[in-house]
């Protein structure tokens, strides 16, 4: 197995990390205060890490600014959303979980689904899928 890399960003020039190798360790904490400090958590109503990636699985990292919404999307594969930090709110197919840090929940694919926080919030996004993803 080749190991990649991400690019480092004019947004993240110090984001060049390992994203997939036979191995990879991913210091939590380290991400959650760099995504704090980037320009676009500061700036928007939201940032994201991806911490690995391969062709069947990527987890991504995600802040979201409290009272903030990701609006109602699908997945391509499987996910699951633990709340690392803070408070937000699942939505799917009429439901709706509150979730709270060592919280967690699972979705099939291309099921609509939301995410709400209630405040500042961090969760870690985990896709798997079968095919390639994209």
């Amino acid at each position: 197995m080749e190991e990649r890399t991400n690019d480092a960003t004019r947004k993240r020039p110090e984001g060049e990390r390992v994203i997939d190798a036979p191995m990879v360790d991913i210091d939590l904490p380290k991400y959650i205060s760099q995504l704090k400090s980037e320009e676009s958590w500061l700036d928007n109503s939201r940032n994201s890490i991806t911490v690995f990636k391969c062709d069947s699985m990527r987890i991504v990292l995600v802040g979201l600014h409290g009272g903030q919404v990701m609006q109602e999307h699908t997945a391509e594969g499987v996910i699951s959303v633990q709340v690392l930090e803070g408070h937000i709110v699942f939505s799917a197919r009429g439901e709706e979980k509150k979730l709270v840090p060592g919280n967690m929940v699972t979705l099939h694919e291309k099921i609509p689904h939301s995410v709400t926080a209630v405040i500042d919030s961090v969760f870690l996004l985990t896709m798997a899928s079968k095919n390639r993803l994209a």
